[in-house]
């Protein structure tokens, strides 16, 4: 199956019966990659958004590169399988999935620093501005890593946080950054991304993209739409794992004058010759800080096979197939016990995530968890079922609405074992 052969699944009626579920699996070109992924039996998984399930091939690679490269080839690895370069090839497969260039993603550290580093950079290109357009209610490290740049000493941002709908017209002369989360981590509503960084060069400014809870699901174009600067973790729907390393990108246009405010040595154009003044590399290598974890982006590098053979939009036309069954059914089967559909109606505006309103949503998580439904809960209300299109069939979608129903009918989130809260919700 080539990226150029399967333009993807049409977007498809929602469906009325189990067995109509199972039909639609039956005509899904993408079903057969669920197969490549370690899904439980009895288990109905819809977390991808938060924690992607573990590709089989990732398992393989983690220990081809703890045992043989690490346990016989040892620190001769660095160059005989090439470890140093690991960071700029990972990077260049993500750029496929957000359009972008090989060379304008590199994979690196966390999100949180990868934002500090990209809004740093952005702020630099800005001279003579100062305030920083953002979004209020985003999810908290962004905000936090924002105060903290507006924390600085001496001639440090101003960060101007306005509603959803007020961003555009946030966006003025002053503004030297634009700084925004594509897809809502809480009830997956996009922006959109062509249309506001448009905005945002009219008025002179730079936009930085949290793509976190977009790649993977949506066709981005970065380029296309001539995004600045974007940042994004792995291992949401990309499946890279637990704590898998972020990435971070900037427009090719931008790389000579990047100063990313974190310097490492890793971003040095000779790290080996150790050198104590930092001279950046060239291009998007310069946004390396420190050494990486080889067995992590090992992982991740395995991960991203499963996205090779397949068309962006393809996995787009699944995962909105499936958000569209889950919220018709939600909405006609849930509503009479308080729940409501907090993910918009427009196909256009949403992620690949289902996000449900209940005063009682964490209790009834833990039901559904109890019953092999697995989900997650964000404070104060909203139950989040992700639909992570390589995995996840339209009959996971009708199961995952009958238990809910079943839940809600019997009541049986008010045991109180439900309301004992975890330290990670």
């Amino acid at each position: 199956m080539s990226a150029q052969s399967n333009p993807g699944t049409p977007v498809v009626r929602p469906p009325e019966s189990r067995a109509e579920a199972e039909a639609l699996d039956r005509l899904d070109p993408l079903s057969t990659a669920r197969e490549r992924y370690s899904l439980p039996p009895g288990i109905v998984y819809l977390c991808g958004n938060s924690l992607g399930a573990m590709p089989f091939g990732a398992a393989r690679r983690a220990r081809e590169v703890v045992e043989r490269e690490w346990g016989e080839d040892l620190i001769r690895s660095w160059n005989v399988h090439d470890w140093f370069g690991l960071p700029e090839r990972v990077g260049a497969r993500i750029a496929r999935l957000i359009g972008a260039q090989p060379d304008e993603v590199v994979v690196a550290d966390s999100t949180s620093i990868n934002l500090y580093k990209a809004v740093n950079a952005a702020l630099g290109l800005q001279p003579g501005r100062r305030v920083i357009v953002a979004e209020t209610g985003n999810f908290p490290t962004n905000a936090y890593v924002l105060q903290g740049l507006a924390a600085r000493q001496g001639e440090a941002p101003v960060v101007r946080a306005v509603d959803r709908a007020g961003v555009p017209g946030a966006i003025d002369t002053d503004t030297a950054v634009v700084v925004l989360t594509h897809v809502h981590y809480r009830d997956c509503a996009a922006f959109d991304l062509a249309g506001i960084t448009a905005r945002a060069h009219e008025a002179g400014a730079l936009v930085v993209w949290d793509l976190s809870h977009s790649v993977g699901v949506l066709p981005l174009g970065l380029d296309a739409a001539r995004a600045d600067f974007a940042v994004g973790c792995t291992y949401k729907y990309l499946g890279g794992g637990p704590g898998s390393p972020a990435f971070i990108y900037a427009a090719g246009r931008h790389h000579p004058r990047l100063e990313p405010g974190l310097p490492g040595w890793w971003g040095h154009v000779a790290p080996f010759a150790l050198r104590e003044d930092w001279d950046p590399a060239a291009g998007i290598r310069r946004l390396l800080t420190g050494t990486p974890s080889i067995i992590a982006l090992s992982v991740l590098d395995a991960a991203l096979d499963e996205f090779e053979p397949v068309a962006v939009e393809a996995l787009h036309a699944k995962g909105r197939g499936l958000v569209a069954a889950f919220m018709d059914l939600a909405r006609r089967r849930c509503v009479q016990h308080g729940v409501g559909v907090a993910t918009p109606d427009d196909p256009a505006r949403r992620g690949s995530h289902v996000a449900l309103r209940h005063a009682h949503g964490y209790e009834i998580m833990q039901a559904l968890i109890a019953r092999g439904v697995i989900g997650d809960f964000r404070t104060p209300d909203v139950m989040r079922f992700g639909l992570a299109p390589l995995y996840v069939r339209y009959v996971d979608v009708w199961d995952a609405v009958e238990h809910l129903v079943a839940v809600l009918d019997s009541g049986e989130w008010q045991d109180p074992r439900y309301a004992a809260r975890s330290r990670v919700t």
